[in-house]
């Protein structure tokens, strides 16, 4: 069955232990570690060998969103903290160092970009940009694509293209200030246009912020943790299964 999850960043900001604990209150498969942020990334990378992760078929890491240029080699040098199967979602526009980052070969997984970013929202792009990173990975952000051209025609030459590199997805609604938000009906049908390009095997993330920074992670939240994965197993046609311990 296709390993699906939420990222931490969604249920708990910066806080990923109290994501993980939550999460452990779910049969969740899948995660990915958030540490959109520069300063999230060295804490989380310390704190690998303590994580309790065995519910999880499927690994992620979301690499820092932006950061100074002279922070460049510092990453590269957290990223090898993380095991080398898990996944290193990465935004491509804050490459600079085209040739530290060939040298991770699969461990990255390049995302399309949503319309505020410079690079990463086309084909185009990401044909370049794989061209500087020959053997790296894909991870497809629905929401991103929908962003960037309601008419889904984008992402299906996108995935006709790159389905072959695909790693990981990600599928939430996002807003126009790009912001991720819970499944719309809108981010629905904007799924089932691309659904049979996306091979049953890849994992999927869940970004729809389901809790407000820093406020208590209760049963509400847990509650709407379950609602979208019930949403996103229907999308998928599978079996909703998510039950509070």
């Amino acid at each position: 069955m296709r390993p699906i999850g939420f990222s931490t960043g969604a249920v708990a900001y910066s806080h990923f232990r109290d994501a993980l604990d939550l999460l452990a209150r779910t049969d969740v498969t899948a995660v990915e570690l958030s540490a959109l942020r520069p300063a999230e990334l060295r804490p989380l990378a310390e704190a690998v060998p303590t994580l309790r992760l065995d519910q999880y078929s499927h690994v992620s890491v979301h690499l820092p969103s932006s950061f100074d240029q002279d922070f460049e080699e510092e990453i590269i040098s957290l990223i090898e903290r993380f095991p080398d199967q898990w996944p290193l979602v990465t935004h491509p526009g804050v490459i600079r160092r085209w040739d530290l980052w060939r040298k991770l070969g699969q461990r990255i997984c390049i995302e399309n970009m949503d319309k505020r970013k410079p690079i990463g929202q086309s084909r185009r792009d990401l044909v370049t940009i794989f061209g500087q990173l020959p053997d790296a990975t894909f991870c497809f952000d629905v929401g991103h694509a929908h962003q960037v051209d309601p008419t889904m025609g984008e992402a299906i030459l996108i995935l006709e293209e790159f389905s072959g590199r695909l790693r990981e997805l990600h599928i939430s609604e996002v807003n126009s200030e790009s912001r991720h938000d819970p499944i719309s009906l809108e981010a629905e049908r904007s799924f089932e246009v691309v659904a049979a390009l996306i091979p049953d095997n890849v994992p999927v993330i869940l970004e729809s912020r389901v809790a407000v920074p820093d406020a208590p992670l209760d049963q509400d939240v847990l509650k709407r943790i379950e609602e979208e994965i019930r949403l996103v197993k229907h999308l998928l046609h599978c079996p909703a299964q998510v039950a509070a311990d």
